[in-house]
Parts: structure tokens; C-alpha cells; sequence
């Protein structure tokens, strides 16, 4: 068991001297370890566990990974902030690097911390492919990482989600890395509402994120499925998007292969565009779920 940890330790190496201190150590299956991931949040360790799971693997992983340490259960239906297990308590948010790039992290946030690590890759790939004077349009943006990265490029970004905490959470990312909130726009509500407003005013958006929940239901009760509504989601996006614009389609269903999900896209599109799969980071060892499907039209 202990050089199964050695080998899943040495694929991480090149984290140790970048400039990214938000990663897996641990991805289940994919290092020898079923039903266990452990990330690094800054100085911090989250272990997450599904049941059932070996005792003996969790007091080794708790053993190396020392300093301050939370765990929370897997696909509970609880779904409450990790529990304190050793070491001091954090109370208080607290700041990581993702690529050079602060972003706030909270452990008392709930079941989400903040950032989600699988699309680290991603934002880095927009931030390269963005440039100033282009405007980018992040749909279900949760707490704003990809807006961040799109604004240090130089876009004029829209913030869009139906959450106000969450938008101010942006904000504070924003305010970390030097960017003024005020020279951007934040938007609360529903994404299907509000493509189709910005659509009837003409707004054009040079590059879109769509990265939507698999399942949620807005102010009004509407659910939104990923299986039953993704296609629409794009049909709308779509004419919302500037010409030789850019989209990105994510979707963390189990449920819907990558096949599927771009043959998906493609039947929702009335433009002619080139469609490009993007793997998950590399410290995300297991059987990839996240599908993320780069449109350029």
C-alpha cells in the first residue's frame, strides 16, 4: 500500500515547484486507492470517501498528509461541509494558486469549496486563447474562476449566476488578482432567461462557458437536466456568440458519454464549427466524467 502512495506522490511531482498549490494527490481508482481522493487546498488537505472504504488506506493517507486536515463523504445526501479530523481548525476562507492565479477556498462553504480542480486546465486554455478587447460570457459561474482568468487576459467579462453570494464570492476573486469588479459585469439569474434577453439586445460575446450543474431548478421551480436540456442551452448560447466566436460545453454527467455529448452539440449547432474533446489534468488519474467539448465556429 505504501508504494502504491510512492507511485501516486511521484505523478504529482510537478506540482511541487509550480505555481499551483489547489491539486488531487489522491484520485481513487486511477492511484490504487477505491473510493478515496485526497486534494491540496493551499497548506490544506481535504480527504474525501465514499462507503465503503478501508480504514487502513485513510489512517495511511492521514499519516503523510499532515498540517490540517477535512474530510466529507462522497455522494451523500447530505451534502454539508467536510468535517475537521486533525490539526489546527480553519475558520476563515483562505487563498490558493491556480496557475499564478489566487482564488478564495472556503471549507465552511458547504459541499463545494470554491474551485472545482477538474477544470483547471480549461480556464488556463481560455486564458491563453483570450486576448484584450474580446468579451467573454460565463454562464453558471459559480464563484467566477473562469471570468478571472478571461479578465486577466484583457476580456471584458459577464459574470452570469443565479446566486448573489456566489457572485460576490466572484467579486473577492476578482479583487485578489488586482481586478476591478466595476470595469466588469455581474449578472444574477437564470442562464436560459438571460441568453435569450441578451440575444433579443444584440449582445455578442466573443467567447462563451457553458458549465452547467447536472441537475438544478431556478427561482420559479424549472428544472434544468442535463440529459433532457443541454441541447437547448446550446441552440440559445449560440445566438448569443459572435461570429468566429468560441464556446466551451462542459458537463460532469455520468450518465452521458463523451460521444454522446458531442454528437449532442453538433445536432444543436446550425453554424459549421470545429469540435475538440480536452482531457482532465493530469492529476485526475480515474476513469474520466468530465466532458468538456471546445466549439470554435
Amino acid at each position: 500500500m505504501r508504494s502504491t502512495l510512492e507511485r501516486a506522490l511521484e505523478k504529482r511531482k510537478p506540482f511541487s515547484d509550480s505555481d499551483t498549490t489547489a491539486f488531487r494527490w489522491i484520485d481513487g481508482d486511477g492511484d490504487g486507492f477505491p473510493n478515496i481522493e485526497v486534494e491540496q487546498l493551499g497548506e490544506h488537505f481535504l480527504i474525501s470517501t465514499r462507503d465503503p472504504y478501508s480504514p487502513g488506506s485513510v489512517n495511511l493517507l492521514v499519516n503523510h498528509f499532515y498540517s490540517s486536515i477535512y474530510t466529507r463523504v462522497l455522494d451523500s445526501k447530505e451534502k454539508s461541509s467536510p468535517s475537521h479530523f486533525s490539526g489546527s481548525r480553519i475558520e476563515q476562507p483562505f487563498v490558493v494558486l491556480e496557475n499564478g492565479v489566487c482564488l478564495e477556498v472556503s471549507l465552511q462553504s458547504g459541499y463545494s469549496q470554491g474551485v472545482f480542480l477538474d477544470q483547471r486546465d480549461n480556464r488556463q486554455r481560455l486564458r491563453n486563447l483570450l486576448k484584450p478587447g474580446l468579451t467573454l460570457l460565463n454562464t453558471f459561474a459559480y464563484t467566477g474562476a473562469f471570468s478571472v482568468f478571461g479578465s486577466l487576459a484583457g476580456a471584458e467579462t459577464t459574470t452570469l449566476d443565479l446566486s448573489q453570494p456566489y457572485l460576490d464570492w466572484a467579486k473577492r476573486n476578482f479583487r485578489l488578482n488586482e481586478l476591478d469588479p466595476e470595469s466588469h459585469h455581474f449578472v444574477k439569474g437564470d442562464t436560459f432567461h438571460w441568453l435569450k434577453r441578451f440575444a433579443k439586445q444584440g449582445r455578442r460575446f466573443d467567447a462563451i462557458v457553458l458549465d452547467p450543474p447536472t441537475f438544478s431548478r431556478d427561482t420559479k421551480g424549472k428544472v434544468f437536466r442535463v440529459q433532457k436540456d443541454f441541447g437547448r442551452l446550446i441552440e440559445l448560447a449560440e445566438r448569443c456568440l459572435a461570429p468566429n466566436g468560441i464556446m466551451l460545453a462542459c458537463t460532469n454527467c455520468r450518465q452521458i458519454d463523451e460521444s454522446a455529448f458531442i454528437r449532442g452539440i453538433r445536432e444543436s449547432l446550425t453554424r459549421r464549427a470545429k469540435l475538440e474533446a480536452a482531457p482532465m489534468p493530469l492529476d485526475f488519474t480515474a476513469p474520466p466524467y468530465l466532458k468538456s467539448i471546445w466549439i470554435e465556429t
